[in-house]
């Protein structure tokens, strides 16, 4: 406490005393009995009460013992089950959990990981992916600017995401791998990759490629093939030896019938080998006999027209092709849609085409756009014309209900330029985006959608969509959202089916790693998204002909079901809204291929890069014994000693003021007892 509040709190007690004398002492004549009595409380009456004017303080110390934290990381994927390391890993994460001088000296936290971080329970071994660079992330920001050296108890073997190497490489923990595996060397074939489209036409061709690798130091002869059914529809010779220990095959195959065409391909394997699994790989190809062609016209050169183009693409169903406004118009009936940058008076018979034809359009409009040509040329829209320009960012609208629309973070796109002025439709429109000045979002659309009669039309007011495009990636590390997010309004007006009350979307085959999940949207009979549904799959397996149903579960604008636990094989379904009588029916395949599968060792070399990297050392799991003492006498890992000065009252304000009012009270009423008031 200090001095000063000391010197005020001995003044505070004269004072007090010299009140109380002066009241009962004073004159002389006047003293009673019980004047000592009364004294006293009226000495503490007044006291008390300048104490609580003063509110003396005083600081308060207190310590406490910070521990580092010990971050045991299992690996939970099949691999390490596949690579006979489960029952190490298990004994090694209990001895770890159970020393109690790592208790002692450490806040033990445990996870497991596949493809996401999970607090430990159990370990399973049934994680079908192994994403260690999302880990790294999540563990950074849990133990940001904390003590936590990782004890990463997994084989280093990846199958999803970004590399984890250079990830670590500038994490701020010291990592300590315990490695599952060995490093000897097996003779092995691998198809290492295979590449192919997605879809292919009828009757063309469609190309494959396929990289071989081999480990092993002999030569050795074998045979590729690839299989469709039990027919070979390709074979080749392959030799290898340890100096050529790797093969790149590229060959087509003929595209004979609509459909989903699942293949096999192989390596023959040798007879010594030890992993025959990593020797096949199935695949398959989408075989469509119709092109969705779209027409691009306009007068400028602009980056929006190369990032429509590739996002359109991206899907290989669609075909781009760029005209001017002088196109003969002759041509534009053999695209099922049409797009218009940034129309002026040249586009006035592109128009006139278009309405004679009912053709499906797209019309984008920027700061170069001619608004009074466009009032007049399209009959459902009108805009208040000015010289001024103005930049609008996008705010999705969460009723939209024409078709299924993910939010790709539009809050963080940067805004689109248009000019400045009110837009009125003449007919009902669904609007996307709205557009966002500031704060403030307005009513106008950014991006809307109509339907005209038998026509679909849509319209995005401002350029510079490109930028969007850059953001996304950035977003997301991927061109894939916004890219969707495109083909889907594409898909829309370049469809001319009638809307269902019932919608599903699904892909028609899946690799046997990746996670499997249909989504449905229902409507009600005014075709506004309906949360009430209660949808059903009925899955059906061609081959065993068993059946079972699941019921999808509500997510913001959709239906989802999960279905990651189906087995490889061919799949008929049927969704279905109970008493609605509504019902849209699919298939789908499922490919034979477990990544997990796909090794035969650790991967030694890296998992000890990011040891040395971090400052940690890594250990196989067969010489572990120098493992807990080294943890337990490693200075960096020290106990922190932290204290915390609080500064509080002397005496807390509501005990004086109770204080203060039962010392008046009992004066008074000794007084009022004696007669004196």
């Amino acid at each position: 406490m200090p001095t000063e509040t000391i010197l005020y709190i001995i003044i505070s007690g004269i004072i007090a005393l010299l009140l109380a004398l002066f009241q009962y002492w004073y004159p002389k004549n006047e003293r009673k009995n019980n004047y000592f009595l009364y004294t006293f409380l009226r000495f503490i009456s007044v006291f008390f009460l300048l104490l609580l004017l003063i509110n003396p303080k005083f600081e308060q110390v207190s310590y406490s013992i910070d521990k580092p934290s010990l971050v045991v990381l299992a690996d939970n994927s099949e691999s390490i089950e596949y690579l006979d390391q489960d029952e190490n890993a298990k004994t090694i994460i209990s001895e770890i959990l159970e020393n109690e001088q790592l208790k002692d000296r450490f806040e033990l936290d445990s996870y497991v990981f596949g493809n996401g971080l999970e607090t430990m329970d159990s370990l399973s071994f049934t994680e079908k992916q192994t994403n260690l660079s999302s880990i790294v992330k999540d563990l950074a920001q849990i133990y940001k600017n904390t003590t936590a050296p990782i004890l990463l108890v997994s084989d280093g073997n990846q199958t999803y995401g970004n590399d984890y190497e250079f990830l670590l490489s500038e994490f701020e923990q010291p990592i300590f791998p315990v490695i599952l595996g060995d490093t000897i060397t097996y003779t092995d074939f691998r198809i290492q990759q295979l590449n192919v489209n997605r879809y292919a036409y009828l009757k063309n061709r469609f190309p494959v490629e396929v990289i071989l690798t081999y480990s092993g130091s002999n030569k050795v002869n074998t045979r590729f093939v690839v299989k469709s059914g039990n027919s070979n529809v390709y074979s080749s010779p392959i030799s290898f030896s340890k100096d050529n220990n790797s093969k790149v095959l590229n060959f087509d195959l003929q595209a004979s019938r609509v459909g989903v065409r699942s293949y096999s391909a192989q390596i023959l394997p040798l007879e010594q080998e030890k992993n025959k699994v990593n020797n096949t790989k199935s695949f398959a190809v989408e075989v469509i006999d119709q092109k969705t062609n779209v027409a691009v016209i306009s007068d400028l050169v602009h980056p929006d027209l190369g990032a429509l183009k590739k996002s359109i693409e991206s899907n290989e169903q669609r075909k781009v092709s760029f005209f001017k406004s002088n196109v003969d118009v002759g041509i534009l009936n053999e695209y099922q849609l049409v797009i218009i940058y940034q129309p002026n008076r040249n586009f006035k018979i592109i128009y006139e085409t278009l309405d004679r034809l009912n053709k499906n359009h797209f019309t984008i409009t920027g700061t170069q756009t001619d608004w009074n040509f466009l009032g007049n040329a399209s009959s459902i829209l009108d805009k208040d014309q000015t010289n001024q320009e103005e930049e609008y960012q996008p705010s999705l609208n969460a009723g939209y209900n024409t078709f299924m629309v993910d939010d790709l973070k539009f809050t963080s796109f940067p805004p689109l330029k248009s000019s400045f002025g009110d837009i009125d439709f003449e007919i009902p429109v669904e609007t996307i985006l709205f557009k966002k000045v500031g704060n403030i979002v307005t009513e106008q659309a950014l991006l809307a959608t109509l339907e005209n009669g038998e026509r679909r039309e849509a319209f995005l007011f401002g350029e510079g969509i490109w930028k969007w495009r850059s953001q996304s990636f950035l977003n997301s590390r991927s061109f894939n959202e916004f890219d969707n997010f495109i083909g889907k309004i594409i898909q829309y007006l370049a469809s001319n089916k009638r809307r269902n009350r019932l919608s599903i979307n699904y892909a028609s085959f899946y690799d046997g790693s990746e996670p499997i999940e249909i989504t449905a949207q229902f409507f009600d009979k005014n075709y506004e998204f309906d949360r009430r549904g209660n949808l059903e799959i009925s899955i059906r397996d061609k081959n065993s002909r068993e059946s079972r149903t699941l019921p999808f579960i509500l997510s913001n604008t959709d239906y989802r079901v999960d279905l990651s636990n189906l087995l490889p094989g061919e799949y008929s379904f049927t969704v279905s809204a109970s008493n609605e009588g509504l019902e849209q029916s699919g298939s789908f395949t499922i490919l034979e291929f477990n990544v997990e599968q796909q090794f035969l060792n650790a991967d030694v070399d890296r998992l000890q890069r990011v040891a040395t990297r971090t400052g940690g050392r890594s250990f196989f799991i067969a010489n572990t014994d120098s493992l807990i003492p080294l943890l337990i006498n490693d200075k960096r890992f020290l106990a922190i000693q932290k204290s915390t000065k609080k500064v509080v009252p002397l005496i807390d304000w509501k005990y004086l003021l109770a204080l203060i009012a039962v010392s008046l009270a009992v004066e008074w009423f000794l007084r009022k007892y004696n007669g004196l008031i």
